[in-house]
């Protein structure tokens, strides 16, 4: 398999990249008067700006050649149709059939279809039953609490969409997501629940995840010592693997299954995201699905120059290895999605941050890049020091909303006017005149006029991609987030890697559980440790 900087079409990007280096982002804006229309793309409820980027028509054509030289076209067809994409693990990549209105009917000699459909046919029986109040406690009154736990993906997702919809819709239950196995975490629950009134949904794909489970025992403890005479009347379990709920005592109609296909990080389509379904209802969620649907059918369809999964992957791989910015900002103006960037961060780089090829070679140049972000305004007052006046190229991703629900005009147009201008103030800048000329007005002369002129000075030219959102509803995020999902798929196709294993995550995972013994003191510690880490656990011990 040829590598990405084995075809000619990379270097000809490679080149180009340093024609336009001496270009300006104000001199291409004067060059097209054209090029916000030209460079604004859109699909269903998102609008896209990629005009404040170094980039011209001629960098999409080039991206272009390179696509079609490592037939993205037929790589993509690949991961629609149900075709071994995860090259590594010899899988397909199904999360697009859980949203999908007409999913396909098989894979690999597995159902597909039919399965999407019994499994979330449960999962909405069960929600309809649960908030009618047909599912009862073990006293034999409605729940009132939910403590859903999970790790990961687990507990990114619907943590995330509690969140973003909880402002516009009412939540028939008061509901808490924890995923960290520090009790810190758990604590201030359990410390904000009535034990009988709360049911505890433990997910785990394998039943067997040691943070979810470990919390799950504490959560049943508590239940115990507060007067819960059933505890699995309060115990439900979302998995792939129900036998193994069933063995931990989970009753069978209180176990919502998923396929074993799903992977962590795209199950929040899935029954995972049951707190969701039975905090908001069945038709919230299906609209969130059928905004995923609808990115689906864009990436599908849309040709290269249009398609904003392709074109946003495009730029990661361009930013990443032909502009040396080794990592992406993404701000959020929009408190509701604050906890996006946390979820595209495991998005991204649990799937790009490889590396080796899809054929198991190093690679020698850049896959993900590092993905950090947070919500504006605040970051403005933190990070943006580093963003316009820093030495690091860091391309930005602003994300807001046109119209919010609060009804306080005031706080959204302050809102949506600072974002504008924190993209606007990137690529312009200041330059050392301008800023004289703003201090004289105030008086300043002299040294102190010239040693603030400098420190007031941004070079600006600094890249931006503009994402506005017409109203935050179910179906524009799944748009948001169906359209993360495929950019992070094209990314991993552009630099050669597979984004569907996280063989990473492992290695941390089996010495934590040989570590866990040795701190107990049940079990000595291997001599092949490092001095580091035996002096840690001494001195933990001690």
């Amino acid at each position: 398999m040829k590598l990405p900087v084995d075809y000619r079409e990379w270097a000809v990007l490679g080149r180009h990249a340093e024609a336009l280096k001496s270009r300006n982002l104000i001199d291409h804006f004067a060059a097209n008067p054209d090029r916000h229309s030209d460079l604004t793309k859109s699909v269903d409820t998102l609008r896209v700006d990629y005009s404040k980027n170094h980039i011209t028509a001629e960098t999409i054509a080039l991206f272009g050649a390179y696509a079609d030289a490592i037939d993205l076209e037929g790589l993509r067809a690949k991961l629609l149709g149900g075709e071994v994409v995860n090259f590594s693990e010899s899988r397909p990549a199904l999360h697009t059939a859980l949203r999908s209105a007409n999913p396909i009917p098989a894979s690999m000699g597995e159902p597909v279809a039919a399965r999407v459909e019994d499994e979330r046919a449960k999962l909405f029986d069960v929600a309809d039953r649960l908030r009618a109040g047909e599912i009862l406690a073990a006293d034999g009154k409605p729940f009132k609490h939910i403590i859903f736990l999970g790790i990961g993906g687990s507990s990114l997702g619907p943590a995330l969409l509690m969140k973003a919809l909880g402002y516009s819709n009412e939540a028939a239950f008061d509901v808490h997501i924890v995923s960290n196995i520090d009790a810190h975490a758990l604590m201030p629950v359990l410390n904000n629940c009535e034990a009988v009134r709360t049911l505890l949904i433990v997910a785990s794909k394998t039943f067997t995840t040691t943070e979810t489970l470990t919390n799950a025992e504490t959560v049943q403890r508590w239940m115990k010592d507060s007067g819960v005479t059933d505890l699995n009347a309060h115990l439900m379990g979302v998995t792939a693997a129900p036998e193994k709920a069933k063995e931990y005592g989970v009753p069978e109609d209180n176990i919502l299954p998923f396929a074993e296909w799903v992977g962590g990080r795209y199950s929040l389509w899935s029954a995972i995201s049951a707190p969701v379904v039975f905090a908001y209802g069945a038709d919230v969620f299906q609209e969130f699905l059928a905004g995923a649907d609808a990115v689906d059918q864009h990436f599908a369809e849309a040709p290269f120059e249009d398609n904003i999964p392709i074109l946003s992957a495009c730029l990661d791989v361009w930013y990443a290895n032909f502009w040396n910015a080794q990592t992406r900002a993404l701000f959020v103006y929009d408190d509701r999605l604050g906890l996006l960037p946390d979820y595209l961060q495991q998005l991204e780089t649990e799937s790009n941050g490889k590396d080796r090829t899809q054929e198991g070679a190093f690679v020698t140049w850049q896959t993900s890049p590092i993905l950090w972000g947070g919500v504006g305004t605040d970051c403005q007052h933190s990070v943006f020091q580093l963003m316009h006046q820093g030495t690091h190229l860091v391309p930005v991703e602003f994300i807001g909303t046109k119209h919010a629900d609060h009804g306080e005009d005031l706080h959204h147009r302050k809102l949506l006017a600072n974002m504008l201008a924190q993209s606007a103030a990137l690529m312009r800048g200041r330059s050392v005149g301008e800023a004289k000329e703003k201090l004289q007005g105030k008086g300043v002369s002299g040294e102190k006029l010239d040693h603030l002129a400098a420190s007031k000075s941004f070079r600006g030219n600094r890249p931006s991609t503009t994402i506005l959102i017409d109203r935050l509803t179910p179906r524009a995020l799944g748009n948001l987030i169906a359209f993360y999902e495929h950019k992070t798929f094209v990314a991993g196709m552009l630099v050669g890697i597979n984004p569907y294993d996280q063989m990473g995550v492992e290695l941390g995972k089996e010495l934590a559980t040989e570590l866990e013994g040795v701190i107990k003191g049940d079990v000595d510690l291997p001599q092949d440790y490092d001095s580091s880490t035996q002096a840690l656990i001494h001195h933990i011990q001690s």
